[in-house]
């Protein structure tokens, strides 16, 4: 709970000082740096292990940050974050951060599973089913998930909707075993 208490403070720091129109941009970038730590085990302990200096941080930082263009704020903001032992949390920040970016810009997240691809048309009629559905844009991601047998199973939010075969089926079962 705290940590989580946390990274909203982190998240709503890192939106207000990057500003508005560089709000979409600075998630990338943190999202990017997030993405290394999960990758090198050697990177996440660069910034986590207290061991390393600032200094040498400082160094290693920069020199990425030359090579994946990231803005400076954003290089403040992961020193700022490991130097407080903040940064095992950034997965977190980044999270809450897009939620809050996506509440701003009115428009919603949404993770769509389907055991196969979907055609163009299948995806413009899902997103405008979505769409009327949350009252806002949404913005897909497509996961494929074969064990799902057939059907859909979509995640806004913390809201479910789940029309996959398998679900189904769960809730046969369900009412099966209740009587």
């Amino acid at each position: 709970m705290r940590k989580v208490k946390y990274a909203s403070r982190y998240a709503k720091a890192l939106l207000r000082n990057v500003g508005v129109d560089k709000e979409a941009q600075a998630i990338a970038e943190i999202s990017s740096i997030n993405d290394l730590m999960v990758k090198s085990k050697e990177f996440k302990s660069l910034l986590v292990n207290p061991r390393f200096t600032s200094q040498e941080r400082a160094a290693v930082i920069k020199a990425l940050a030359e090579k994946l263009k990231l803005s400076e704020s954003t290089v403040r903001f992961v020193l700022y974050l490991s130097e407080g032992g903040a940064i095992i949390a950034l997965a977190d920040i980044i999270r809450i951060a897009t939620n809050l970016y996506l509440e701003r810009k009115k428009k919603a997240k949404a993770v769509v599973m389907t055991p196969i691809e979907i055609s163009k048309d299948r995806e413009n009629v899902l997103k405008e089913s979505l769409k009327r559905l949350t009252q806002r844009e949404v913005d897909l991601e497509y996961m494929v998930d074969p064990s799902l047998l057939g059907g859909i199973l979509v995640k806004i939010g913390s809201t479910m909707y789940d029309t996959s075969i398998k679900g189904q089926l769960r809730l046969l079962k369900d009412e099966l075993i209740k009587g």
